[in-house]
């Protein structure tokens, strides 16, 4: 069964991949997402007065750990030892918006997509858990790779949006 699906071994069995014969480079993969609010929540976090505390502070320390647990969460997903998480939350009040970008690096065997990917994902769930008594309302949208480099097939980025 070859689909170009790497996940699935000769039977069609899903399988974890065998990166051992792999070559060990410097990897790095960017991704990003937003989480549109009400205004009046968007100010709670700007003004940092909300009840629950700093939400983008507390936000970007979840996101590092999704990053790290990735693992733990997508079933064939390889244990990675990073060596790098940023995580960047950017108020965007003229969307009532918050934007995450998590940047994501290792020197290994396999690339780290999935933990940047989860990185953004966590971080914009815990700002919708913290705001959630008061705006249930939000939305995460546009969570997606941004660009990765490393490894056999070298660098990609995601061609901008037309329009």
């Amino acid at each position: 069964m070859d689909n170009g699906l790497t996940h699935f071994n000769a039977s069609g069995e899903a399988h974890m991949v065998d990166v051992g014969a792999k070559a060990v480079t410097q990897r790095e993969a960017v991704a990003e997402g937003r989480i549109f609010m009400q205004p009046a929540t968007l100010q709670l976090i700007v003004q940092g007065s909300h009840k629950k505390g700093d939400v983008l502070g507390i936000a970007r320390v979840a996101g590092i750990m999704g990053a790290k647990r990735t693992a733990d969460l997508v079933p064939l997903c390889h244990p990675i030892l990073l060596t790098n998480v940023e995580l960047e939350l950017t108020t965007e009040p003229h969307q009532n918006a918050v934007h995450c970008r998590a940047t994501v690096r290792c020197g290994g065997h396999t690339g780290v997509e999935m933990e940047a990917l989860s990185a953004v994902q966590v971080a914009l769930l815990t700002v919708y858990d913290m705001c959630k008594a008061v705006d249930r309302g939000m939305v995460m949208q546009g969570i997606g790779l941004v660009a990765k480099s490393g490894g056999k097939s070298g660098a990609w980025r995601r061609e901008a949006a037309a329009g």
